[in-house]
């Protein structure tokens, strides 16, 4: 590929930071730091920097939130960044910004960059949200006239006509958004970066963003860098994906593959989930501390076949006696939409260690990861709601021997046969 094809190139990035501390934390640390550096060497305290793991406590104070990240973006490609929260995506797109510099490696970009990382960046407080709109067309080298010429549709893409005169600090998260994206998208850069941001906005807000990412990609052959958890949003507007973890490249390339790779990351090697118990447990009349996924007779079950039963036993223990005891579970797409919900029938139960089995022989969910919920109650008040505390992840199994289950497995969420007539009518 031609070096005059290629939008962004990024060499060896990394970016050390230290936790705790301003400079090293001693004199004598910051002269040492000083004379290598005063001598072309490496900075001593770069070698014991560690990755970039949140979920363990490290030995060191130096963490590298990014190393070593190499890859090139051309010019009208959309480049999905995706990952687990602290991965890295944030950084690498401050640094693309130029907010914040690489500790090491370099960065090559061809052309202007507009950057929506988090509210309210780029804009000031004080000034109203026209005077921001020529601020930051100024800021990237744009003459009054020209910025004049797209105020029009930067009001009307943004929808906030009635508080343009109005000082920005007093916008809503969501007003804020919406004006500062229709500025970045409007104000024709080369390359757009957006970070999850755009999840403040309403659907309806996002959905039209999403519309203009595709037509400045698609129609005006602008390059667009995009990071979001929400895996059908970077489906839908990406042609290439980049997964980080712990501050590394972890796969990247084809979307799709990315993205197999990202969500098979994410489900548990065992099928056995542990969640930590709350802060009040103590207080609470009792409280869930573990899930599995397993087939009929018990055992784990990492992955579960299209078409056969599996169920879900989760473990749980109670402090005092509970009448009308109710144990709950949920199961959402990626995107948090409620798929199904099942429950236990009241009960009254004494202290001690239980657990409860939702067994699922008749639904049959498509190929993909869902998320599942825990809720317990008591006389239909919850006392504990645990979120996602677990995967579940459905592959894609043929089933000869039923020829009424051969379907596009691809189509819908569930795959269930309903009872059907067919008559001739004419």
């Amino acid at each position: 590929m031609s070096s005059s094809s290629i939008a962004i190139r990024v060499e060896n990035i990394s970016k050390l930071y230290q936790l705790g501390e301003i400079s090293t934390g001693t004199l004598a640390r910051d002269l040492h730091r000083w004379w290598a550096r005063l001598r072309g060497k490496e900075d001593p305290f770069r070698k014991i920097g560690e990755a970039n793991d949140r979920t363990v406590k490290g030995s060191s104070d130096f963490v590298w939130a990014l190393q070593d990240i190499s890859f090139e973006v051309p010019q009208g490609e959309v480049l999905g960044i995706i990952g687990r929260n602290g991965a890295g995506k944030s950084t690498l797109l401050k640094i693309l910004s130029r907010v914040t510099k690489p500790t090491t490696g370099r960065i090559k970009v061809k052309g202007r960059i507009a950057s929506l990382l988090e509210v309210g960046t780029g804009f000031h407080p004080e000034l109203t949200g026209r005077e921001n709109i020529f601020l930051n067309g100024a800021i990237m080298g744009m003459r009054k006239a020209e910025i004049r010429s797209k105020l029009d549709e930067i009001v009307e893409f943004a929808g906030v006509e009635r508080y343009l005169d109005t000082p920005v600090k007093r916008y809503s998260s969501g007003m804020y958004v919406r004006l500062a994206f229709a500025v970045a998208a409007h104000l024709e850069p080369e390359i757009l970066v957006v970070d999850e941001v755009l999840a403040v906005g309403d659907a309806d807000f996002q959905k039209k963003c999403l519309g203009k990412m595709k037509d400045v990609s698609e129609k005006e052959g602008r390059t667009v860098l995009f990071v979001s958890h929400n895996m059908e949003a970077v489906q839908k507007l990406c042609t290439q994906g980049l997964l980080l973890r712990h501050g590394s490249i972890f796969a990247s390339g084809n979307l799709k593959e990315v993205l197999d790779t990202y969500l098979s990351s994410s489900t548990s090697a065992d099928a056995c989930f542990h969640f930590a118990p709350p802060a009040n447990s103590h207080e609470l009349p009792g409280y869930a501390y573990q899930a599995t996924i397993e087939d009929l007779a018990g055992n784990l079950l990492p992955e579960v076949p299209t078409w056969d039963s599996w169920q879900v036993r989760i473990k749980f223990r109670l402090n005092s006696p509970i009448q009308h005891f109710i144990i709950g579970i949920g199961l959402t797409t990626q995107l948090g939409m409620p798929i199904q919900t099942s429950w236990s029938s009241p009960a009254s139960l004494t202290a001690g260690d239980y657990e409860a089995i939702f067994i699922n022989t008749d639904i049959t969910y498509a190929p993909g990861v869902y998320f599942l919920n825990v809720g317990l109650s008591s006389f239909l008040r919850t006392f504990q709601f645990i979120s996602q505390t677990a995967y579940i992840q459905v592959s894609e199994v043929p089933n000869p021997q039923n020829a009424s289950k051969v379907v596009n497995t691809k189509s819908g969420l569930l795959l269930n046969q309903l009872h059907t007539e067919l008559k001739r009518i004419g």
